[in-house]
């Protein structure tokens, strides 16, 4: 459709919203009470009760006029339900009822019956317009069908495909259930600063902004860590947050600048106890959500039965790339022949690299990769066995990563030292180090494990969407060419 048609059909309707307006009728209604959900209207329905009265509200999704009667399907966000609009019973009203089309919100009331066909249906002897609708919706009453304007336009996406809106009613199902999960386990849901004085908590890029009456740079956080580890200084034993990080790194199917991350701590606990926290989670809302063990994502099919598999960082490089993580000349050579970047990198980034390269892909059925060599974890306790590595799991997927876990690093000075390495070579990430969280520690933190889950990831996983841009009502995207 052009722009042309497009503006010709906007004309058409702004002739019509005058003829409301002609009449008496404000075309954008006002406070509507009494009307039901379309799901509970149908869900009451008695066959043989000829008293029942039904009041809906909704927009119209498809409309079938054949004279004297017209026929409307009303969407509502629990459904649909059909209005059937007789000349007989609008009476004087008639004329205006033939003015309302496709997109238009109305309100309906009269009695409910069934059509010929069994189809549930007010019989409106009341009809109000409570939005003229300016612009046409998509051709097909089956929706809006291009991805791109699916994201651009979500206000018609929603509307447009049923399955949309039930996907982001999910969304918010799945969230309640991880509040009541940790709610019951006495978890303290808090919330931390998002505006940072210093980007910490993570190794990320971030956003940067300006406070005028401080003059001073403040940073959109990259992640909650260091604040809720102070609250565990503070004496809460317990804490989680679910709420917003930002990172001014690239979009992908999995990548959003701006996405929502649920962290917790918990006092006195480790790794393990995050790993078994994160399955019990996980499982309670697989079988609520997917109701079975066996679920299908993408291509893959995901099997959650417990216990989940649990294998060591150097364990899968070496069942995936070959590599023996000790014998870093092959660990690069298998680099080189990747095409990654090895030359003047450490070994620990190198060998990370090859792991992302040939082994995330390959954990489709739940995994929980643990010990991971400690220079990529500075904020993790390292192994009293084997001080290399660090005690660190993430949980794969169907080849992402879902969840991060340490068991907490709370040694002053051994964290004061881990800062100060880390922060080498990243002047242009504006990282500073976090003194202040240092003197927290010097005050006593107790021993804690800690964990990250990527609430889209998540949501993505339980939904079957295979973009996070199917999650999140309103992903960053391109601006739209003209």
């Amino acid at each position: 459709m052009t722009k042309r048609e497009i503006s010709q059909f906007e004309r058409q309707r702004q002739e019509k919203l005058s003829r409301f307006r002609e009449s008496g009728v404000d075309p954008y209604g006002g406070r509507y009470e009494g009307a039901k959900q379309s799901a509970d209207i149908k869900g009451r329905f008695k066959e043989c009760d000829e008293s029942q009265r039904a009041k809906c509200a909704g927009r119209i999704v498809l409309l079938r006029d054949i004279g004297s009667l017209i026929f409307m399907t009303l969407r509502d966000w629990s459904g649909t339900i059909q209005a059937g609009l007789s000349k007989k019973l609008l009476g004087d009203k008639w004329p205006l009822a033939k003015l309302l089309e496709l997109g238009d919100i109305i309100g309906a009331e009269g009695q409910l019956g069934k059509t010929k066909t069994g189809e549930i249906t007010i019989w409106a002897d009341s009809v109000t317009l409570l939005s003229k609708s300016l612009l046409p919706p998509p051709e097909k009453f089956h929706g809006l069908s291009d991805i791109d304007l699916c994201y651009r336009q979500r206000y018609v996406d929603l509307w447009a495909n049923p399955e949309v809106m039930e996907r982001f009613k999910k969304r918010s199902s799945i969230i309640a259930t991880v509040r009541e999960f940790l709610g019951s386990r006495g978890f303290l849901e808090v919330e931390t600063p998002m505006m940072q004085q210093q980007a910490g908590g993570a190794a990320a890029k971030p956003f940067v902004t300006h406070h005028n009456t401080l003059d001073m740079d403040l940073f959109l956080r990259i992640a909650p860590e260091l604040f809720l580890k102070r609250l565990l200084v503070g004496g809460m034993e317990k804490v989680f947050e679910i709420n917003r990080n930002f990172r001014n790194e690239g979009l992908s199917r999995v990548h959003n600048p701006e996405f929502t991350m649920l962290e917790l701590y918990q006092a006195y606990a480790d790794y393990n106890v995050m790993m078994d926290l994160t399955e019990e989670l996980i499982c309670l809302l697989v079988g609520k959500y997917c109701g079975g063990e066996q679920v299908q994502f993408d291509e893959k099919t995901v099997n959650y039965s417990r216990p989940w598999r649990r294998a060591t960082y150097a364990e899968l490089l070496k069942e995936y790339s070959g590599c023996d993580i000790d014998d870093t000349s092959s660990v690069r050579a298998k680099a080189k022949k990747l095409g990654l970047e090895e030359a003047g990198m450490d070994d620990a980034v190198v060998i990370n690299g090859v792991f992302e390269a040939m082994v995330e892909e390959k954990l489709v059925s739940p995994t929980f990769v643990i010990d991971y060599p400690a220079a990529l974890c500075p904020l993790t306790k390292r192994k009293k066995d084997n001080p290399k590595y660090a005690e660190r799991f993430e949980l794969y997927i169907a080849g992402m990563e879902l969840a991060n876990a340490y068991t907490e690093l709370n040694d002053p000075a051994v964290q004061e030292e881990n800062f100060k390495i880390q922060l080498r070579g990243q002047e242009e990430t504006m990282a500073k180090m976090d003194a202040d969280f240092i003197t927290a520690l010097k005050y006593g933190m107790p021993p804690a494990g800690g964990l990250g889950i990527g609430i889209d990831r998540l949501i993505m996983i339980l939904t079957g969407a295979t973009s996070i841009r199917d999650v999140v009502l309103f992903p960053l995207l391109r601006p739209a060419s003209e």
